[in-house]
Parts: C-alpha cells; structure tokens; sequence
C-alpha cells in the first residue's frame, strides 16, 4: 500500500472516486468502525492524516480481545478525533473479562471528570456470535454477548454488534435484551438475513455498512441497504479488513471511507451531500458526540 507524501498532488486512491466526491471535500464522514492498531501499511498518524484529508473527523477504533481493551483507551486519549469502545469479539469469547472491561470504564469515567474532557468510550462492543469461524464455542459466545449486554444496560451505553451465521438466536438474545439497553446499538457490517435486520430495525437498531455493498456478489447485502431507512444506517470500513472495490484484496484504510459513501448513496438512489449529511447525524446521535 502506498504512503501518503507531502506536496502530492493527487493521492492514488482519489482516482477511485467520481467527481461529483471529490468535489465534495467538505463533505464531513464519521468512521463508526475500524481497528487502527491492526493497520500495517500505514503508521498511525499516517492513516488519521490520510483520513482527515478527505472529511474524516471521527474515528472509532473498535477493541476485540483482552490485549486491547486499555491499549486503544490510550490511544483514543492521545488522539483528540480518536474514540474506542470495550467489548470482547465473539472470537475471543473464550477470554472474556468482565472486571477489565469495567474497570476501564470507570478509569475512563475519572479522567472525565478530572480533565473535564470528552468522553473517550463511546460503546460496549465489537461482542455478538460467531457461527461461521467458531473459534469460541457457541455456550462460552453466548455467555460473554450477554454479559456484556449486562454492561450495556448498567453504563447506558450502545452496544456494537458483529453477528455471523446466527441470525435465529441473535434474534432471540436481542429481542429479550433490548428492553434494557436504553441506546440500542448498531450491527456493523451488515451481512445477516432480512428478518434480522428488520427486527433489529423495529427495535431501534442502526445498521451499519462497508465494502462489502462494493463486491461484486454482494447482492444480498444491496438488498438489506435498500430497504434501510437512510436515517438507520451508519458508515465504516472496518479497516484493514474489506477494502471496497476497486481496492478489494489490499489492506483497507479509513480514506476509503467516501468510496463506500458514494456507492450506498447510489444504492438509495439518493444525494451525495444529503446522504452523507443524515448518516454523519446518525452516527453522532447514537454515540452521543457533537
């Protein structure tokens, strides 16, 4: 992957998008979901300025596993556009630690208080089930989703959810938990079936979509973008994972983030600047930052 260089006239990736984005460079863009601390081709700051260049302002970088709960809070804290969550991926449900995950809630919740800043933990996540990859069991995946619903509802915050191959007990979970979580959450990267996302949506649930609505055999996923009201729907990459075409099979970064902008307000069959404007308001008022 190429590397942003000073007195460049024209970043590579721009060739990519139609003129009617590149003219829109005040577009503002919230990047809901990504995971900077497994880029590679770019250094952090590289990626952020990369990023900020075309209208990123806001970045959640989204914890997985037991390593990174505090290491993205520092992160996040030294980056004034930078934000994080806790959670523990279905993945790594194995690991699952609730006295971590809490703990760093209330340090974030002292410095709050302290230094009179923004709050830097936005959510509780990226948590769900996995059925496809299966690296946790399914009893130890249940178990920690629904702890960490738990911790969702006790700390008010939304919840990001991942949810693969289990549509019929996502829906089970969601319905009997839902009552409880006061700012509902999103299911990023949305993949699953109709019934999912329009129960989700009932509920008040967003969805949240990426590269994926580029590929070329994702029709299903088109299909779920159609029938969202864009006022339901939140943008990410997921970086480095799923670059959008024509980037597809390189390491993803957070710029390519007006790439899948333009492609789902084609979808909507909507404008740019109108679609943009909604789901950056979306993205603000779920997690609650200006």
């Amino acid at each position: 992957m190429y590397r942003i260089k000073s007195g460049r006239k024209k970043e590579k990736w721009i060739e990519s998008l139609s003129m009617d984005t590149q003219q829109k460079s005040s577009q503002k863009f919230f990047e809901t979901h990504c995971h900077l601390d497994s880029i590679k081709g770019l250094s952090l700051e590289e990626a952020l300025a990369e990023a900020e260049s075309v209208g990123v302002d806001k970045f959640i970088t989204v914890t997985t596993e037991v390593g990174n709960l505090s290491s993205l809070l520092d992160i996040a804290m030294s980056h004034h556009c930078v934000y994080t969550t806790q959670g523990i991926h279905p993945h790594d449900a194995k690991n699952f630690n609730s006295a971590l995950i809490q703990n760093n809630l209330r340090l974030n919740n002292i410095h709050r208080a302290n230094n009179c800043v923004n709050n830097k933990i936005l959510a509780i996540g990226e948590i769900g089930l996995d059925y496809y990859y299966n690296f946790s069991s399914a009893t130890e995946q249940r178990w920690a989703f629904e702890e960490q619903l738990k911790i969702a509802s006790e700390y008010k915050l939304p919840v990001i959810i991942h949810s693969r191959d289990a549509d019929q007990e996502m829906i089970s979970i969601l319905k009997n938990a839902a009552p409880s979580l006061q700012r509902k959450g999103v299911l990023h990267s949305y993949s699953s079936g109709v019934e999912l996302a329009e129960m989700a949506l009932s509920m008040g649930f967003y969805l949240g979509f990426n590269g994926m609505i580029t590929f070329q055999k994702a029709d299903n996923v088109r299909q779920i973008v159609e029938i969202t009201p864009i006022e339901r729907i939140l943008l990410e990459t997921d970086s480095p994972y799923l670059a959008p075409v024509p980037h597809r099979g390189k390491e993803n970064h957070p710029v390519f983030l007006p790439i899948i902008a333009e492609k789902l307000c084609a979808i909507k069959k909507i404008p740019l600047d109108e679609g943009c404007q909604q789901i950056y308001q979306n993205s603000c008022h779920l997690f609650a930052v200006c």
